[in-house]
């Protein structure tokens, strides 16, 4: 007869390594890269807040103007700038002489992932922190933080007409005179179109739809309208609206991925949404200039003080040619500028300068301030 816990030894010790072959799949990641529903709660109860608003305001049926919070309310339409964070505001310096003397044609929100302390750079940025949560790389959090931004903006002020989505590694590559009078001003520029970028047939595109399991996106998101697009975008109070009333998208992209390495939920949420519900309201095209050579980790270049320079700045404003080709980075299709094809780069299927770009080290400050008003801001 077999002594029971000799047995039971035996098995437990059998057990171990099924334990660590199903304990990933069963157990909960300790960084999960599901939303969690207060946090999810949270956000549909004020995505709902800013779109009855928004609906009050239109219908005109007695409902109660809201009150703005962060921003001031006059009949001068704004641009909301919208800065998605984790870490401190190195270029608010910067930020600060764009926005100076212009204290009636923009409003400021920022969004910082609560776990990174972030700290107010004061001035124009004082007061301007949203409740945030936390973000994470690779997972649909980022979504979520840009919907909670616009849904913010949206809510504050209804003078806000355009939402600009950048981050704390972005700098202005023009004044705010010439990013303003473009969109409301110009007779050449797209009118009441957002700004962004919706592509397809890009490499690598197969691979970010599965990401999640081969039929997951299915039947709401089939392949063949499955979009790609930088996540930095202006969009218009339209689409900004039709960004936070969605929820039949945002239950397939708010789904975790199986494979980590094809997944950038939100270079793909934004695009395949708006080329979804309203393509030709869309330029497809950013206003954000990102280097993708030399992407490392499938993170784009990043520029340091040695590379700060009048020429850098005037490169950075071209506008650009998407060209497809198949030596993209790190599986990345914002690949521009590969050495063979810079000079058909050159040739630009639109005629609108970039107003925005990424990424810079913290370091560069000086030498940006050191040319803000002799070069960036000088139209």
């Amino acid at each position: 007869m077999l002594n029971a816990p000799l047995v039971i030894s035996f098995v437990l010790l059998l057990s171990f390594p099924l334990l660590f072959l199903f304990a990933p799949r069963v157990l909960p990641h300790k960084h999960s890269d599901k939303i969690s529903f207060p946090d999810e709660i949270d956000d549909l109860a004020l995505f709902r807040r800013a779109t009855l608003n928004s609906i009050h305001k239109r219908g005109g049926r007695g409902g109660v103007r809201a009150v703005s919070r962060l921003g001031t309310t006059n009949p001068r339409r704004k641009i909301a700038f919208l800065f998605l964070t984790n870490t401190d505001l190195h270029f608010a310096p910067l930020w600060e002489r764009f926005f100076a003397g212009h204290e009636d044609s923009f409003n400021i929100y920022v969004h910082a992932d609560p776990s990174s302390k972030v700290a107010s750079p004061g001035g124009v940025f004082n007061g301007r922190f949203i409740a945030g949560k936390r973000t994470q790389r690779a997972s649909p959090s980022l979504i979520s933080a840009a919907r909670r931004l616009l849904a913010t903006a949206i809510l504050d002020d209804s003078s806000n007409s355009y939402f600009a989505l950048v981050s704390q590694q972005c700098i202005p590559l023009h004044s705010f005179n010439f990013v303003y009078n473009s969109l409301f001003l110009s007779t050449q520029f797209p009118a009441h179109r957002s700004f962004i970028e919706i592509l397809s047939g890009e490499p690598q595109l197969w691979d970010r739809y599965i990401a999640r399991g081969e039929n997951v996106m299915l039947p709401e998101v089939p392949f063949d309208r499955f979009r790609v697009g930088s996540q930095f975008f202006v969009l218009t109070r339209k689409h900004a609206q039709l960004v936070i009333k969605d929820r039949r998208l945002w239950r397939k992209f708010k789904l975790p991925c199986l494979n980590k390495d094809s997944c950038y939920p939100e270079e793909h949420y934004f695009p395949t949404l708006l080329s979804m519900e309203d393509p030709d309201g869309c330029t497809h095209y950013t206003l954000t200039r990102v280097n993708w050579t030399g992407s490392v980790g499938g993170h784009p270049h990043t520029y340091n003080p040695l590379e700060i320079s009048p020429e850098l700045i005037y490169k950075l404003r071209e506008p650009l040619t998407r060209v497809h080709w198949t030596g993209s980075v790190d599986g990345h299709p914002d690949a521009y500028d590969p050495p063979q094809i810079s000079q058909e780069l050159r040739e630009s299927n639109n005629m609108y300068s970039h107003w925005f770009a990424r990424k810079f080290s913290p370091d560069c400050l000086k030498p940006l301030m050191d040319i803000a008003d002799k070069v960036i801001f000088r139209e």
